[in-house]
């Protein structure tokens, strides 16, 4: 059976206050890699558990935002199934467009989890309540973060988020 990794209780407290799953795609919903048709029209391939995880913390009463760089109809379509309130694609200063969602929301940035694997994204690491690393970010991202997933992205990293989520949630 499937374990969770063990936290301290300042984490536990971290995962805890999360009211926002704020995620980027590539290298993290994804493996990273993008596969071209001969139309040249991108693919990308997601890990369904990811997925599932995103509906079930979405259950639970949290928020889930996507904010990416990249921006084709696959990816809306993802969104779409998925039923993510804030898509956000084609968004290269991601911070400022997350401040917008938690000022609607009405949370703070501290109640605010990221998941990220590379460096584009440090500037909302060191913003958040909760920065996570997918196991296989880069160094720089890996050491912004307070949790470093011990699954790859795009191989079940966000669905182990998830699930600390749930397991910590009041």
């Amino acid at each position: 059976m499937f374990s969770l990794p063990a936290i301290d209780a300042d984490l536990a407290a971290r995962f805890r206050a999360v009211k926002l799953l704020s995620l980027d795609l590539d290298g993290t919903l994804t493996d990273g890699g993008l596969y071209y048709a001969e139309d040249g029209s991108e693919l990308r391939k997601y890990h369904v558990q990811d997925g599932f995880g995103i509906l079930l913390v979405k259950d639970a009463g949290i928020e889930v935002a996507l904010i990416t760089r990249s921006d084709t109809p696959a990816i809306q379509k993802r969104i779409d199934r998925l039923k993510i309130r804030f898509g956000l694609m084609g968004i290269y200063e991601k911070l400022p467009r997350l401040k917008e969602i938690c000022a609607e929301l009405g949370i703070g940035l501290n109640e605010v989890c990221h998941v990220a694997d590379d460096v584009n994204d440090l500037d909302v690491m060191g913003a958040v309540g909760l920065p996570v690393a997918v196991s296989n970010a880069r160094p720089a991202v890996k050491n912004a973060a307070a949790y470093i997933t011990e699954a790859a992205g795009g191989a079940g990293a966000v669905r182990e988020v998830c699930d600390l989520l749930l397991e910590h949630k009041v």
